[in-house]
């Protein structure tokens, strides 16, 4: 096998460093962001959109380096992500004001983007079968994982006064160690031949199991992401404390991630997704229905269903479409990030009109923005609804189809 004398550990442990300075750049942002906005004099919209630059950079280094993968390699797309990581943090640690920021965190953006670009199909080559499918959970645990992390750091560094230029400079620790794990290291060559040509890649991107992954990441993500955007909004006002959800939603995720092998071994790929979808439902159904104490309950249910979403989806496409390898999982992966992007300002009219319409019926204070964002939630709903039935169309689907996922296995471990 030609992958047989690469240093695995290595290029593994420096993946879930990489990842953890993408879940930094986004968990501490956001810790620092009301600091940042006095210290420039930012108005909320100008902070929104620096927030953007992180989602724009993202999906298009995404896609670029997926379509690059096999001819410009996964070690030079990683030196990309640690000079724009480098680049985009120190920019943001001596910005002299809007436009510099909306620089820096774009080049932080295209930084993340190559990560995943380089780092899923990379982690798909080392390994085969249900241990692929378990070590792109462990490598996705350090999303959620680090967000946890980088969460509680920023939290108490801004409790001990600490500057919003010291928390970045935190960022730069797992950038550093990142490159030295990757420095001079073998990279791993495609279990198949054939993912090297793009016309491949493109053909096995036509076929109907990758037509309808690529459409249900657009719902998994914003299932995943739309509510933990908004969330807070609505918590704030409902007794319980947002940070604590986010703390308790992410590091449940990040446990879940890392026993995904034997989660998966047992239900399956399919089975999994369609068990997410609707805990992922009910999640979201408690949060817009109850206050106080309950909301963790909310949040315990909600991480157990967005919990194997992303790594599963990415996990299916490189184990039932191999063919369309780095660029059919950079295209899914980028999918997911843009259906975040759009779905944002439809979730916001939600609000807006929610907000007016309860205006309307007298409400003020606490009780207008409890009413108003559960009822934004109630709306967010109809994402893992849909997915419900997606998924027991998918699972009836594959578990009928003539190559089953141990017959891919067998071509995947064995190069064919």
């Amino acid at each position: 096998m030609a992958n047989e004398n690469i240093n695995r550990s290595a290029l593994f442990n420096g993946s879930c460093f990489a990842l953890i300075t993408t879940a930094f750049t986004f968990s501490i942002r956001a810790g620092v962001l009301p600091q940042l906005g006095e210290a420039f004099g930012l108005s909320a919209e100008q902070l929104g959109f620096i927030n953007s630059m992180w989602f724009l950079g993202f999906p298009i280094s995404m896609i670029i380096g997926g379509l690059v993968y096999h001819t410009f390699g996964p070690k030079n797309i990683m030196l990309v992500a640690f000079v724009c990581h480098t680049i985009g943090i120190l920019l943001t640690i001596y910005a002299g004001g809007y436009t510099t920021l909306l620089i820096s965190t774009l080049f932080i953006g295209i930084g993340n983007g190559c990560t995943e670009a380089a780092c899923n199909p990379m982690i798909a080559d080392m390994y085969s079968g249900i241990t692929m499918q378990k070590m792109l959970a462990r490598f996705h645990m350090w999303f959620p994982g680090g967000i946890l992390v980088g969460s509680l750091i920023s939290y108490f560094m801004t409790k001990m006064d600490m500057s919003w230029e010291a928390q970045m400079w935190v960022t730069m620790v797992p950038t550093v160690i990142y490159a030295v794990l990757f420095f001079g290291k073998t990279f791993p060559k495609p279990q198949l031949e054939e993912a090297n040509s793009l016309s491949q890649n493109f053909k096995a991107m036509l076929s109907p199991v990758y037509i309808f992954l690529f459409f249900c990441m657009a719902l998994t993500a914003i299932s995943e992401f739309g509510p933990g955007q908004w969330v807070s909004v609505v918590l704030s006002s409902s007794g319980a404390e947002p940070m604590i959800i986010l703390a308790l939603t992410s590091g449940l995720m990040a446990v879940g991630r890392f026993f995904a092998g034997p989660v998966v071994a047992k239900f399956g790929q399919t089975g999994v997704l369609l068990m997410g979808a609707i805990f992922a439902t009910i999640g979201i159904y408690l949060f817009s229905s109850v206050t106080g104490p309950v909301a963790y309950l909310a949040a315990v249910v909600f991480a157990m269903g967005v919990c194997y979403f992303w790594p599963v989806m990415i996990g299916s496409v490189a184990q039932r479409v191999p063919r369309s390898s780095a660029l059919g999982m950079s295209i899914v992966g980028g999918v997911g990030m843009f259906s975040t992007a759009i779905f944002q300002p439809i979730i916001g009219g939600w609000i807006d009109s929610a907000r007016t319409e309860n205006t309307a019926r007298g409400l003020t204070g606490n009780a207008l923005e409890l009413a108003t964002g559960q009822h934004a939630l109630r709306n967010m709903m109809t994402f893992p609804a849909i997915l419900i039935v997606l998924f027991i169309i998918f699972f009836i689907w594959q578990k009928n189809s003539k190559t089953s996922p141990s017959e891919l296995e067998m071509t995947m471990s064995t190069g064919h």
